[in-house]
């Protein structure tokens, strides 16, 4: 019996799915004020101006819209504002993410303080920190960090729905069907001028 030869198939193409960043993961992923409050009081940071990040942030927008207003039409002004309004969402959101994942290093180093036969944590010479201190200070840095970036884009999408009047929405791409190809695309366009 004779095996029949098989064309090569192209490999599908694979179009990868970017979830757009909402405020709502924001809030996920950084502080709120009252957790900022006790990560301030719990290490001895500065206690951050919440409200006043956020109406400082919310002023600035508006103004630059109103500066920018004779010079933009309503739709130039809504692609404008969207996209620095998704860079101040995008920007708290890689903070909230790095946030928690020196949370999870901080616990982790913690932790291993529970076993008797422990290298890693042993205190340091006199006058320097153990690595788990380190780790649960410099996420405490990170919490306040994070905290600030989401009371600015908090602020910045108060000011997108003040200026534009409607909520802000992440920019999400229109998905075309993955399977056309340009030329498919054009036959059907072609196609349709004998209709």
């Amino acid at each position: 019996m004779t095996k029949t030869a098989r064309s090569p198939r192209a490999p599908a193409r694979v179009i990868p799915l970017r979830r757009s960043t909402t405020l709502e993961m924001v809030r996920l992923a950084c502080p709120d004020s009252p957790q900022a409050l006790r990560i301030s009081e719990s290490f001895g940071l500065a206690i951050l101006d919440s409200d006043g990040i956020r109406d400082l942030h919310e002023r600035l927008i508006v103004e630059t819209a109103d500066a920018l207003k004779d010079g933009l039409s309503d739709r130039a002004m809504q692609i404008h504002l969207q996209r620095i309004v998704g860079a101040y969402v995008g920007s708290a959101h890689g903070a909230g993410q790095f946030y928690s994942r020196a949370v999870t290093e901080a616990r982790e180093a913690t932790a291993k303080l529970a076993n008797d036969v422990r290298d890693e944590d042993l205190d340091g010479p006199v006058g320097f920190d153990s690595q788990s201190q380190r780790k649960r200070e410099f996420a405490a840095d990170m919490g306040l960090q994070a905290h600030a970036l989401r009371m600015a884009a908090e602020g910045a999408v108060a000011a997108y729905e003040q200026v534009i009047g409607e909520a802000w929405k992440p920019f999400e791409r229109q998905v075309e069907h993955a399977g056309e190809t340009v030329s498919k695309k054009a036959a059907v366009a072609q196609m349709t001028a004998f209709d």
